[in-house]
């Protein structure tokens, strides 16, 4: 009985062990997470693709302009999204230029003035949300999606504390390809996510 006893002591001390190593890799190292929504097609699709995050740029440690990344959402820290930094610490972002209403943070926006001596011929609401400009602030990025039509990102919840950044995501496996030979990559649209920022200036 009492081997019996040891015995389960030493497989349940083993057991939690393994959760234990699990939730520190999971939690400070790598995850492997279902994505859904439109917001990055076409990177990411739809749905049945998985993401393969470092936890290593948790916090937004190392994050560059165009990295994409897992994170927090700020109105519902309980919903994860995947989305693409636009704009670092310090940049100047033009916010949307396909809505009419503006989505900045009055301490830190500028408003181009689109006429002058009170003329507004011709201005547009459309004209205003292209002249409308935030400067992102210390300890925040500017995320959107790739898909601009179909995302909900800083455009809406303005700029993303870096706190809330998860990782950032380096790969991805399509499920909705097949195992070998699809059009994504050779094992079950396995690729890698790259950063597609490019420096205009």
């Amino acid at each position: 009985m009492q081997s019996l006893l040891q015995s389960w002591v030493k497989t349940a001390t083993s057991a939690l062990r393994v959760v234990c190593f699990v939730h520190i890799v999971h939690t400070y190292v790598y995850e492997f997470t279902e994505t859904r929504g439109e917001s990055m097609l076409p990177t990411l699709a739809a749905r049945n693709d998985y993401v393969h995050a470092l936890k290593t740029y948790r916090d937004g440690r190392g994050c560059k302009i165009g990295d994409c990344i897992v994170a927090a959402k700020p109105n519902d820290p309980n919903h994860r999204v995947c989305k693409r930094i636009t704009g670092m610490p310090g940049d100047i972002i033009l916010v949307d230029p396909s809505v009419g209403t503006n989505v900045f943070n009055s301490s830190s926006a500028m408003n181009t003035e689109a006429t002058s001596d009170g003329d507004n011929d011709g201005y547009s609401e459309a004209d205003e949300a292209f002249n409308s400009f935030i400067k992102v602030p210390q300890g925040h990025v500017w995320v959107t999606g790739d898909n601009l039509s179909h995302s909900l990102d800083s455009r809406t919840y303005n700029s993303l504390p870096m706190g809330l950044i998860k990782g950032k995501i380096v790969a991805a496996n399509d499920f909705n390809e097949p195992f070998l030979g699809g059009s994504k990559g050779d094992f079950w649209g396995f690729r890698k996510i790259q950063n597609t920022y490019v420096n205009e200036q």
